[in-house]
């Protein structure tokens, strides 16, 4: 499965981005979106499986949005109200049908104060 990311960037402490991610080459069970800091461990930030249960960062309740389109392989995620906190560089996720686990590149989000 490859992942193709998209939407990072800098933004006003309180403004919104949203991120998109596309998945090619297999079926996605799950997807999602961790984010890691330099030298800290990787964290979940929301995932979403097919059916369309969602399970997010208690961090992030409330602020974020995860959503996807099954049929262009597509999983998005909506950030609102985004904090200094946030940034970090954001990498989509995917579980096929297999089990097998896939990361993207990552995209980095900033956010100023």
């Amino acid at each position: 499965v490859q992942l193709v990311e998209s939407g990072g960037g800098l933004v006003q402490g309180g403004g919104s981005l949203r991120l998109s991610c596309v998945a090619s080459g297999g079926i996605c069970n799950v997807m999602g979106w961790y984010r890691q800091a330099p030298g800290k461990q990787r964290e979940l930030v929301a995932t979403i499986t097919t059916s369309g249960s969602t399970n997010y960062a208690d961090s992030v309740k409330g602020r974020f949005n995860i959503f996807r389109d099954n049929g262009k392989n597509t999983v998005y995620l909506q950030m609102n109200n985004l904090k200094p906190e946030d940034t970090d560089v954001y990498c989509c996720y995917v579980r096929s049908a297999r089990a097998n686990n896939y990361w993207g590149q990552g995209t980095q989000v900033t956010v100023s104060s």
